[in-house]
């Protein structure tokens, strides 16, 4: 095994870096204009710049750029495709124009090969979220379409020195340190847990290090672009509270309500901390600690510094007494229940499922059914029961809003019930979520371990004006 990778063969992931536009007041700034292009890069994922791997990547970028706007601001994007295959983007977790969701099939064509795409769309609420292709995802994303999309606050709180973004990410190398593309599409994924990698990367790189400034503060935004692994994380070790989950920004910075945390696929989380002693972050899912990123510190403490206040954002809460009740039962995959399953309006029997392809269903449909899962007029209150009956862990994805997690059945809930855009459901588990469907449009929503929503778990609903 090549030198350069064997003492990490083992850990699970790696991480990404990402460029830096940081914009004005939403009042004062130009609204902001970004070009994406999509293509082919023979790029090194290890320590030896010789190794090089067919990774597919925005603007040559690993992560891609890293987008910037102002709450309230209107991005523009001009979007081109370079790949062979056609692709989309879906900007995650952004309460966006349905028509610029880019979810191909639903809300827009694939951009084909060669093909240009203009997505416009106003960011409002301030927060951390993600972009990534939507098309194939299970390959496109495992390739390397991904970037972060930083919305900022009206008023700055943090310089950009003290405002780091971290995109993590595991990779399935072969023995020589170079992405396996022949393992795409395997059954034993796309039919168990997902695509599991055994390298991990921090902002595109193997082993990341950052030089902080003792006493002053830090918001340290985590995003986790896996395609299946779910990372464990323990703020407690650097003495961080939370500050926000999947772009929505607590009330009060909240100490962590167990460890270690689980972060599943899709999920970000803002952490806030005060520089003092040098600490790793470290990955907790394997039998021994995994060090991923560094932080040095260095300087003279500064015992004046303030600890900043951030502002949530005014999401509209569920009215349960009036909400339209939903259920939602996921059934297949290795082990789990067997239902009998639809799919494209046949019901799959024997080899057929194999060769479809489909090994999960929701309410016995695998992929998107033709009818919606509900239809809601706008406005209205959803309280959605999820039941999971397979034997893997699922990261659920709803598009176009936030919601909260009332209930889990043999879990606690996380406390003051924070606004989520994704959330994980074990197996065996039952989930109560609720939230008011007002945006307008048909919106998805799937498992975000993204073998399992090619592999048939994808649902839709519709909100009507």
């Amino acid at each position: 095994m090549n030198s350069a990778i064997s003492r990490r063969v083992f850990l699970i992931g790696s991480a990404a870096g990402a460029l830096n536009f940081r914009s004005r007041s939403a009042s004062s700034a130009s609204a902001p204009a970004f070009e994406l292009v999509a293509r082919e890069v023979d790029r090194s994922l290890v320590a030896d710049p010789a190794v090089r791997s067919p990774t597919w990547l925005y603007n040559g970028s690993l992560p891609g750029p890293l987008l910037r706007a102002v709450k309230g601001q209107v991005v523009t994007v001009r979007f081109k495709n370079e790949l062979s295959q056609p692709t989309s983007i879906h900007w995650h977790g952004i309460r966006l124009d349905n028509a610029m969701d880019g979810v191909p099939g639903l809300t827009q064509d694939p951009v084909q090969p060669g093909s240009s795409f203009e997505y416009r769309f106003q960011v409002p609420d301030a927060g951390t979220f993600w972009y990534h292709a939507h098309e194939q995802s299970w390959e496109q994303v495992a390739r390397g379409l991904y970037g972060a999309l930083i919305v900022d606050e009206e008023q700055v709180v943090l310089p950009p020195e003290q405002d780091i973004s971290l995109v993590v990410d595991d990779w399935r190398l072969n023995s020589e340190g170079v992405l396996d593309t022949r393992s795409f599409g395997a059954l034993s994924d796309w039919s168990h847990g997902g695509r599991m990698g055994n390298w991990l990367t921090v902002n595109g790189e193997p082993e990341k290090v950052f030089e902080l400034q003792r006493g002053k503060w830090y918001r340290l935004r985590l995003i986790n672009t896996c395609n299946a692994r779910i990372l464990a994380l323990d703020p407690t070790r650097f003495r961080a509270q939370i500050i926000a989950y999947d772009g929505q920004t607590l009330a009060e910075p909240a100490e962590a309500p167990y460890a270690p945390l689980l972060l599943g696929p899709a999920q970000r989380m803002d952490l806030l901390f005060q520089a003092q002693d040098e600490f790793e972050l470290e990955e907790l899912s394997g039998p021994q600690p995994f060090p991923f990123v560094r932080f040095h510190v260095g300087g003279e403490a500064n015992v004046a510094t303030r600890r900043p206040e951030f502002v949530p954002a005014d999401l509209p809460d569920p009215v349960l007494d009036d909400a339209l009740q939903v259920r939602l039962e996921m059934a297949g995959g290795a082990m789990g229940k067997q239902v009998e399953m639809r799919y494209n309006g046949e019901v799959l029997e024997g080899e057929e499922v194999i060769e479809a392809r489909q090994f999960w269903s929701f309410n016995g449909v695998a992929n998107l059914a033709e009818a919606p899962l509900f239809t809601a007029q706008r406005g209205r209150s959803i309280s959605l029961t999820i039941v999971n009956e397979t034997a893997f862990p699922h990261a659920m994805h709803l598009h176009g809003h936030h919601f909260r997690v009332l209930s889990r059945s043999e879990a606690s809930v996380d406390d003051g019930k924070p606004w989520r855009d994704t959330f994980l459901i074990g197996p065996s588990q039952t989930t109560h979520i609720a939230f008011v469907a007002d945006n307008p449009g048909r919106w998805l929503l799937h498992c975000h371990m993204l073998e399992h929503a090619a592999a048939g778990m994808n649902t839709w609903f519709e909100v009507t004006a």
